[in-house]
Parts: structure tokens; sequence; C-alpha cells
């Protein structure tokens, strides 16, 4: 094709830059025009877990609000590590957010990393937390949480509780309860909360800290008998189960988290409109009532805020694994 002698090549070329990818802006033009495309937001946990249930509900609230679609990637594999460590490693475009939980303050202190999860990650809100209740089988000899405790302390070794894996939240509440308690509880770790769940309602293990949404219908169903609770005060949907503070152990709180983060890089601007968007799903009254019957507490909050609570729950753990000298399989 013959050009018109009034556009050159150059001006063509000149015209491409303009129209291309706003990866060529500067990273505040770039947010300003963010969200442009979908986001994938990373969950590094299988499908139909707890993590994954919170997660759908709120992208599908913060897709509405960003006018974009939010596509669900999970990732399981490695306590989270696999799926961290895929969003540590993308472009900081804001275009891969990671969904972790609590097992991301927990990795570093067992585990040889990939990737450094202190500098890599931006944390941008902290999205709920979620409590554990401690589940026995339904012909369980202990008839209420001061029972358990008093036949673990008569039996050391013997009583055992199930979790899904070195370093999960159901293996630290195991361990905290066994150095508050002085309870002596034999962990059986599994690969996964189902197979756990299944060897508690079985009668093949004697208690399961378990995710309060995975353990509610087995509780309401009568498969589960439900002990205690381990936040503070009794949830909403389990109003007949005390906390394990009130029940002789003050300062017992153990509360499972999930929240998102960025790649390091990631344009300020866009890391500040994510998290006040992610504030705004957690207020939200239909998508807080999704979360509640999840057994959830929707939670948000600043970056800030979020880094602050990531580095109080690495040490308050770092403590447990040192004087209970846990490690990782």
């Amino acid at each position: 094709m013959t050009l018109p002698r009034t556009i050159t090549r150059r001006d063509l070329a000149l015209l491409g830059l303009a129209m291309g990818s706003t990866a060529l802006l500067p990273p505040a033009a770039a947010a300003d025009q963010w969200p442009a495309k979908p986001i994938r937001l990373v969950v590094p946990y299988s499908a139909g877990g707890g993590a994954d249930n919170a997660a759908r509900i709120l992208a599908q609230r913060l897709g509405a609000a960003l006018r974009t679609q939010i596509v669900i990637d999970n990732r399981p594999g490695a306590s989270g590590i696999i799926g961290a460590q895929a969003v540590a490693k993308a472009d900081p475009d804001g275009y891969t957010v990671l969904y972790d939980a609590s097992t991301f303050a927990v990795n570093p202190l067992l585990r040889k990393m990939p990737f450094d999860a202190a500098t890599d990650l931006v944390p941008v809100s902290l999205a709920l937390t979620v409590p554990n209740v401690l589940v026995v089988p339904p012909n369980s000899p202990d008839a209420d949480f001061k029972a358990f405790v008093a036949r673990a302390r008569a039996q050391p070794g013997k009583v055992s509780f199930a979790s899904y894996g070195a370093g999960s939240p159901a293996h630290l509440a195991g361990e905290l309860l066994n150095r508050e308690a002085r309870t002596g509880m034999l962990h059986v770790p599994y690969k996964g909360g189902a197979p756990a769940l299944a060897d508690v309602m079985g009668g093949h293990v004697d208690a399961y800290f378990a995710n309060a949404g995975s353990a509610l219908g087995y509780v309401q169903s009568g498969q589960l008998r439900a002990l205690a609770v381990t936040s503070t005060r009794r949830m909403a949907a389990l109003p007949q189960v005390p906390t394990i503070a009130e029940s002789g152990l003050p300062n017992f709180e153990v509360l499972e988290w999930n929240g998102f983060f960025v790649p390091k890089g990631t344009p300020r601007p866009i890391v500040e409109r994510l998290s006040s968007e992610v504030q705004a799903a957690v207020r939200d009254p239909q998508t807080r009532a999704r979360l509640v019957a999840l057994g959830a507490d929707p939670v948000g909050g600043s970056p800030a805020e979020f880094a602050t609570f990531i580095a109080g729950e690495s040490r308050r753990w770092a403590q447990l694994i040192k004087a209970n000298k846990i490690a990782a399989e």
C-alpha cells in the first residue's frame, strides 16, 4: 500500500506507541486505567475449601465494584506456597492477586521458601477471620471441653488430634492447647481437611480443631460434636458451644484468616484502590451475610494494618513453634 504523502512511517510508529499497552505508560497513568481487563485471583488451596468458598463470594462483589471479571485460579500444594510463589513472580500490574490464609505467616517459620514472603508480596487487606471448632466423634466419652482436657491430661500421648499438616492452624491450635492445658495430645497429620474430618467422624482420631466453615454442617447434622470454639466470643452459628477462653483458659485464641496480596512493585494507587474495594465488600450487607454463614467474621483493613497483623501472627507462632519443637513433615 502506498502511504499518503501527509503520513510517514515514522508517524505510524508514533501512533502505534500511543495506542499500545498500558504497560508502556508510567505507573500512575497505568493505575488510572486499572482495571482494563480481567483480574486473576490465585487461591493456593483446593476448590471447595473454606478459603476458596470465601474467595468466590468476595470475587463476585469485587468484580461488580471494579467492573471487570475476577477469575479464580486454584493453585493448591505445599501448604499454599505454590500459589503464593506464582503471584510473587507475576508482573506487578494489578492483574494477578493472591488470596492467602494463615499459613502465609507460618510457612517461613517451618520451611525453606522459594521467595521472600516479607518483601516479594505486598499486603492489601485482611478480609476475614474464622475460628476453629474443637470437634469430637458423636460417641466420644467426653461430655464437654473440661472432660476432654481431663482425659488428655490423664492419658498423655494416647488422646489424639488431627490436622491438615504441620504448621496448619489446626495443628497450632492443638499444640497451643498442649502448652496451655498441659494435655500431651498426640498430633496426627493428614494431607487435607476432608480426610481429617472423615477420620474424626469415624472415631479413628479423638479430636480435630476444624475450620468453622468446614465443620458447621457436620455439627448441625450430628455427625460431629462440638466441644468449644477458639475465638474469644461465641459463634453466632453455634451459640450453645462455649469458647475455650471461657472454659478455663482465658488467654486462648486461635483464628484462621484470609487476606489479599499483590506482587512487589504493584503501583501504590492500585494497592490502595483494591484495599478500598475489599473493605467496602466486607461491609456490604449481602456479602457480609454470606461470609457469616460460612462461620467467618468479615474484617477489612488498610495495607498497613494488614502488614502489622501479619507481623504479630508471625511473632506469636514463632514462639510456639520453638517451644514445642514443631517441624514440617
